[in-house]
C-alpha cells in the first residue's frame, strides 16, 4: 500500500520525472530543489490540469529557460488510448494501455445535470469477488497516481475535443473547470484502499482549485471495506464514501466477498461510523448492494439489512447484477428487486435502484476488465 516516493532531480534516471501525478505539495518540492520560486510550482499544475497541456512549450506564462529544463529532466506522459466505445445512452468507455501489456478501463456517464467518470485504481483486483469481471482478471499491481488522475486529465480533454468538434468550433487550449466531469467516482478496476497513497494523491489533485476543484462531496471512494485504511481516510482524505456491502449478514457475505472473512460486517459498519463521526457535513454515505439472484435478494434478506443499518446515516443503492461471461450468478428478476426496494423504504430508508449505464459495451457495474497480463491473485490485503 506504500507509494514510490516522486523522484527528485538530485537523482534523476534515465527515464524523465512525470509531472502528471504531482499534486501541489510534490509539485513544491520538485520546484525547491530546481532553485524556482513556489508560484512556479502553481502555475504549472494550472497547465497540466486546468487547460490539459502535455507540452512545456505552450506554457506561455513560464519563462523561455524553465520551459527548457523541463523539457530535459520532465515530461506529463499519460496512458495512451488504444479503444474508446460509446454506448447508445451515451455512455463512454475508455481502454487505457498501460506498461508491459497491462490496460485499465474508465468510464464516463452523462445525465441531464451531471457527468460521472468511474475511474481505476489497480490494474485488476485482488479482492476476487464473484460477481466481478474485475476480479476474474486476477491482479497485476497499484496504479500510479500518475495513472489514476491521468484519466480524468484524458477524459477532460477528449471531453472538451468532441464538444468543441460538435460545436464546429476549432480546436484550442480550454479551461477544465468548465467541466462536463462534475462528478468522479473511483469505482473502476481494483480496491481503492489497497492503493492508499497514490489514491489520495490523486484525490488532492481532483480537489484542488488549481487543478480540477472538484468538490468533496463530488468525489466518492468506493470500498469493499479494507478497515484499517478506512480509518486512516477519515484523517487524510475527506470525500465520499460508498461501501460494497452486498450481503445482509457475515454467512453470505463471506461467500461473495472473501475480504469479509477478514473484516467482517460489524467491523466494518463502526469504521464507517467512525468515519462520519463528529462531522456534520457529511450527510450519509451508501450502501451499493447488487442483487443476486437466489443468494441475498430475498424479502428475509431485506429485513435483514434495515434491521442490520439501523440508525446509520445511509441511503441504499441497489445494483442489477450485470452479466459476464463464466459468471456463476444470475440477477435478481425486476419485481424482486422493486419488493426488495419497497421493504427497506417502509423501513425508512432511501433505497433506489441503480439505472444499468452502458451495458451494451460491458461498462456497467461489475463488467469492467481491462487486460491484466499477470492474472495471479495475490491479495495484498
Amino acid at each position: 500500500m506504500n507509494s514510490i516516493a516522486p523522484q527528485t532531480i538530485s537523482a534523476v534516471s534515465p527515464a524523465k520525472i512525470n509531472l502528471l501525478g504531482y499534486d501541489l505539495q510534490h509539485m513544491n518540492d520538485f520546484f525547491s530543489e530546481m532553485g524556482e520560486k513556489p508560484f512556479r510550482a502553481v502555475q504549472v499544475l494550472k497547465w497540466i490540469h486546468q487547460y490539459g497541456v502535455d507540452d512545456f512549450s505552450q506554457m506561455s506564462n513560464v519563462s523561455q529557460a524553465l520551459r527548457t529544463k523541463l523539457a530535459d529532466i520532465a515530461q506529463i506522459k499519460a496512458p495512451e488510448i488504444v479503444m474508446e466505445q460509446k454506448a447508445s445512452d451515451g455512455t463512454i468507455k475508455w481502454l487505457m494501455r498501460l506498461d508491459g501489456g497491462n490496460s485499465i478501463e474508465t468510464v464516463y456517464i452523462p445525465e441531464d445535470n451531471r457527468g460521472t467518470l468511474c475511474i481505476s485504481s489497480q490494474v485488476g483486483c485482488a479482492l476476487d469477488c464473484g460477481f466481478c469481471s474485475t476480479a476474474k482478471q486476477g491482479f497485476n499491481r497499484n496504479l500510479s497516481s500518475a495513472e489514476i488522475i491521468a484519466q480524468l486529465w484524458i477524459a477532460n480533454r477528449t471531453l472538451n475535443q468532441l464538444e468543441q468538434k460538435a460545436q464546429h468550433k476549432p480546436h484550442k487550449v480550454q479551461d477544465s473547470r468548465n467541466r462536463v466531469i462534475t462528478n468522479v467516482v473511483l469505482m473502476g478496476m481494483g480496491e481503492p484502499l489497497l492503493n492508499f497513497d497514490n489514491v489520495v494523491q490523486a484525490i488532492h489533485l481532483m480537489l484542488d482549485d488549481n487543478a480540477y476543484g472538484l468538490s468533496k462531496r463530488r468525489v466518492t471512494i468506493s470500498t469493499a471495506g479494507v478497515v484499517p485504511a478506512l480509518k486512516r481516510l477519515r484523517e487524510e482524505c475527506d470525500v465520499s464514501l460508498a461501501i460494497s456491502l452486498h450481503a445482509p449478514n457475515d454467512q453470505i457475505r463471506d461467500k461473495i466477498v472473501p475480504l469479509n472473512k477478514k473484516y467482517p460486517i460489524q467491523e466494518l459498519l463502526a469504521a464507517c461510523q467512525y468515519y462520519f463521526s463528529g462531522d456534520t457535513k457529511k450527510k450519509q454515505f451508501t450502501i451499493e448492494y447488487v442483487m443476486l439472484a437466489g443468494i441475498n435478494d430475498s424479502e428475509k434478506n431485506a429485513r435483514e439489512l434495515a434491521h442490520l443499518l439501523k440508525k446509520l446515516p445511509c441511503k441504499i443503492n441497489l445494483i442489477p447484477f450485470n452479466p459476464f461471461p463464466d459468471s456463476d450468478f444470475a440477477c435478481s428478476k425486476p419485481q424482486t428487486i422493486e419488493r426488495f426496494k419497497d421493504i427497506l423504504y417502509k423501513a425508512g430508508y432511501v433505497a433506489v435502484v441503480r439505472k444499468t449505464r452502458g451495458d451494451d459495451i460491458d461498462a456497467a457495474c461489475g463488467q469492467l476488465a481491462g487486460k491484466v497480463k499477470d492474472k495471479s491473485k495475490r491479495t495484498g490485503v
